[in-house]
């Protein structure tokens, strides 16, 4: 099977620098544009199922990039975002940092990073997003099948970490990808093989994460 992995468009949370994690934000129009794009950039792919994230930011994606297609949209609990528990809302940039000192470890140190009340480590992320790619690779009826994946920032991190075997100390790997970026793997049998990563299909200015 192809996968081809998209994190969600830009939602105004974002774009303030606020934490989502599993609050349920929806696109702004800047994002939803950003999907339109990429729905252009992936018009020649056959899909023929999607996986997404059932927040909402996730799902309005994955329905831009494949409107007009008979697709059918499966939410899965296991690509939500990380959650961040009471934390959510709070602004993480520096000249706006609403947040305990110890966040830092979430940029920095994610063996080490300790959740807020109600929110997850990158180790329980990694497990559950890792159950979804397991269990995904191993489906029969879709091993010839290409299928879109709506997720998330930090979701697709751990997949990514997951799918390479890395230790949870280099989870963000090449770093979080921008708003409606696509990585594209071939799985078979648990086994997965990158063919491209963070690849956007615009040409807008999209600030780094």
């Amino acid at each position: 099977m192809k996968l081809y992995l998209v994190r969600h468009g830009e939602t105004d949370w974002n774009k303030t620098r606020r934490i989502q994690g599993q609050a349920d934000i929806p696109l702004n129009e800047f994002g939803r544009s950003l999907a339109v794009k990429t729905a252009a950039g992936l018009r020649d792919i056959p899909f023929e199922v999607c996986f997404s994230s059932p927040l909402g930011r996730a799902v309005e994606t994955a329905r831009l990039i494949l409107a007009g297609r008979d697709v059918p949209v499966i939410k899965d609990e296991r690509i939500a975002e990380m959650a961040f528990g009471e934390w959510e809302g709070k602004c993480c940039s520096k000249e706006g940092w609403e947040l305990p000192e110890r966040f830092q470890a979430f940029f920095d140190d994610p063996v080490n990073y300790e959740p807020a009340e109600g929110g997850e480590d990158f180790a329980a992320v990694r497990a559950r997003v890792g159950d979804f790619l397991s269990w995904l690779s191993g489906q029969r009826e879709y091993e010839e099948k290409k299928i879109l994946i709506a997720t998330h920032g930090a979701a697709l991190a751990g997949m990514l970490n997951y799918m390479k075997k890395k230790p949870l100390a280099e989870y963000w790997g090449q770093g979080v990808h921008k708003n409606c970026a696509v990585t594209e793997v071939e799985a078979a049998d648990g086994i997965f093989r990158i063919l491209s990563e963070n690849k956007v299909y615009y040409d807008d200015d999209v600030r780094p994460w």
